[in-house]
């Protein structure tokens, strides 16, 4: 496994690889979401290639840029354990040199959720994921459906501006008990940890609401609100029930539809979704 830090190293490293290659951006402190993209790029393509960068442009203010998990020696480990071909490691001036001034922005799917609570948040991940797939060239690349918007946010962007990289979705993996694995998940206390599984509940009860037969949006709101109400630990940021392509607000479920979810616990901010359909 290679790793290289700047530009020009990406560059040549990536002609010696053999398409199709696969790209799987990370921020890095590794978990099994991650490795599950690695392993669904290594049945695509002929040649995995994994970027690790805690990009500072798609944190706001007050939010956790400086504390964000870091253990880039672990994450070595692991992913060439995961036989990787090549890591890519830049520093911030990398990404971003002095004078850079250019950004990308998507429009109004960035305005919903995420970015109506996370302003800015999307131009970042849109920046620099179009900066990646620029400097990687990659035939596929893969992200984890747990930041669904973020998939939509990116699957739109590259629709939009003829992007020749096919965006792949992979689905959310979750702890024994329903947690959706996340790198933040570190900052739970264990009370919150214990706490913490209301959001798959609440989300599997919508679910299974549904699939009695319930279409109302107002009655599966309910449903999931009365689980995260019974944790004193729990404060709930947001739940929305939106088309799964436009991310356009639904009264009625009639096709498929993305539940999306924001939960604080203490200072931890976590999110995840469910997708209704059939």
């Amino acid at each position: 496994m290679l790793v290289v830090k700047s530009i020009t190293e990406l560059h040549k490293a990536r002609q010696t690889l053999t398409s199709p290659v696969g790209l799987v951006p990370t921020m890095g402190y590794l978990h099994d979401g991650h490795m599950s993209l690695v392993t669904r790029a290594f049945q695509e393509c002929n040649a995995v290639v994994a970027t690790i960068f805690v990009n500072p442009t798609q944190f706001g203010p007050g939010e956790d840029f400086e504390k964000y998990p870091r253990d880039e020696n672990r994450d070595l480990q692991m992913l060439e354990a995961a036989n990787v071909d090549l890591v890519f490691m830049p520093d911030s001036n990398v990404m971003y040199p002095e004078g850079f001034d250019s950004w990308v922005e998507v429009g109004r799917l960035t305005e919903v959720l995420e970015g109506e609570y996370r302003p800015g948040h999307f131009k970042g991940v849109a920046t620099v994921v179009l900066k990646l797939f620029n400097q990687v060239l990659p035939d596929y690349a893969y992200f984890g459906e747990k930041d669904a918007q973020q998939v939509r946010v990116i699957k739109r962007m590259v629709e939009d501006l003829d992007v020749p990289t096919h965006v792949v979705s992979v689905p959310t993996v979750r702890e024994e008990d329903g947690l959706a694995i996340s790198s933040r998940n570190v900052y739970l206390s264990p009370e919150e940890r214990k706490s913490a599984v209301c959001i798959y509940e609440g989300l599997r009860a919508v679910q299974q609401k549904f699939q009695s037969g319930v279409r109302d949006v107002a009655t599966l709101t309910k449903v999931f609100q009365s689980r995260i109400e019974i944790e004193k630990l729990a404060d709930l940021e947001y739940i929305s029930f939106a088309d799964d392509r436009t991310l356009l607000e639904l009264a009625q479920v009639e096709g498929p539809a993305v539940v999306s979810t924001a939960v604080r616990f203490g200072t931890t901010r976590l999110i995840d979704n469910v997708v209704l359909a059939g």
